[in-house]
């Protein structure tokens, strides 16, 4: 699989090209960014305190239900990991790739692995160095300098400069979930292909971590939120991820689990017990199949994010996708509102969200080669 002709295409994936947003539209696609990026956060803090848990040391500190809610972790209710991080500056990366479409240079990939380098030096410095005009505003927020439990192949993935690929990827034999959990604002790209949205994943992905099963279940974690974000079922979003993933070398871990998701919906009652069945969520494709399957069996977002965190398993990390699926479906008003308060750093990912909705949906108002508002600029910059 080579990497894609970008440059060739950077006609057709220019922001509004194939869609027309009406007030109405941008109001309900605003509602889907935050749903997905709050959602996901909201995952990944109810799992962050019992991530490196069993299930019976979950029950037994918490109750038979296992938890309910945020418990402490990293010395806070409600505080976030590495998956919101790297989220966070997937969608950064995200923006800054189309603001930089203005001045003929359009490499989507480039500009998330600039944006990834970003987020690895808030895993190395002691805070933001205000000098550093180019880095924008995000990689200036203090809150983001924390080391969460990074993913290993994350952080030696981005510990030099040059760029994987997915014929030359960086770590050629892991699979980790560190490729899913941060791959859903690709899917967000609403006037995208979805062919294209798919293969941004997959190269982003293959940056940190080469095995096929590590980047092609980015790639269909992409896909599938691509379907929610244009209004589709979950369940018609996994047909179109599988069928994207049955063209490529590789896929057949990924199309596995995908498949036993959605098979486990048809065997009972939703279980912790059912969850581990489809694995532990510690490598990409396990990680994606326990987040589509509570999100298809889930009652409403409460009840499939508790499902998504209590097993003995990377619990941050399902419940991040899981919460980003349940987001993308359901908008932010779905969200419990008791979990949204006592989110870390709701505000900033409001502000990212609510940038990332404005650039898709109003973008040439904001940036032409000529003409371009320098409050804009300066939040993302184009060097």
């Amino acid at each position: 699989m080579r990497g894609h002709d970008w440059e060739g295409r950077r006609a057709v994936t220019a922001p509004g090209s194939d869609v027309i947003w009406g007030r109405v539209e941008q109001q309900d696609f605003r509602s889907r960014v935050r749903g997905c990026l709050l959602g996901g956060a909201i995952g990944d803090a109810l799992g962050a305190g019992i991530e490196f848990d069993s299930l019976a040391a979950i029950r037994a500190a918490h109750g038979a239900v296992g938890v309910t809610g945020f418990v402490p972790a990293y010395g806070r209710r409600g505080a976030i990991t590495d998956d919101t991080q790297m989220t966070l500056f997937t969608v950064d990366g995200l923006i800054r790739a189309h603001v930089r479409r203005d001045t003929g240079a359009w490499h989507p990939p480039t500009d998330v692995h600039a944006a990834y380098r970003r987020w690895a030096a808030t895993q190395r410095d002691w805070g933001p160095d205000e000098r550093k005009k180019d880095d924008g505003w995000l990689a200036h927020e203090e809150w983001l300098y924390a080391r969460r439990a990074p993913g290993n192949a994350c952080v030696t993935g981005l510990a030099d400069d040059r760029m994987g690929t997915v014929e030359k990827p960086k770590n050629p034999d892991s699979k980790g979930c560190g490729t899913v959990m941060r791959s859903a604002p690709f899917g967000l790209l609403v006037g995208w292909e979805p062919a294209l949205v798919f293969q941004l994943a997959v190269e982003c992905a293959a940056q940190t971590h080469g095995h096929p099963t590590g980047y092609l279940a980015a790639g269909a974690c992409a896909a599938i939120v691509h379907a929610l974000a244009r209004g589709e079922s979950l369940d018609h979003g996994v047909q179109r991820a599988l069928a994207q993933l049955a063209t490529r070398p590789g896929h057949e871990e990924t199309t596995d689990a995908l498949k036993r998701a959605l098979g486990s919906v048809r065997q009972g009652m939703p279980s912790a017990e059912r969850v581990e069945t489809l694995g532990e969520g510690w490598t990409a494709e396990e990680a994606l199949s326990i987040a589509v399957y509570c999100a298809l069996v889930a009652e409403d977002v409460q009840h499939g994010l508790l499902l998504a965190v209590n097993h003995g398993g990377d619990s941050d990390s399902t419940g991040s996708v899981c919460g980003q699926l349940l987001g993308a479906i359901h908008g932010e008003t779905a969200l419990p509102p008791g979990w949204v308060a006592e989110l870390e750093g709701r505000a900033t990912i409001l502000e990212l969200a609510d940038d990332f909705a404005m650039e898709m949906t109003q973008g040439p108002a904001l940036h032409t080669p000529a003409v371009s508002s320098p409050a804009w600029l300066a939040r993302y910059p184009r060097a």
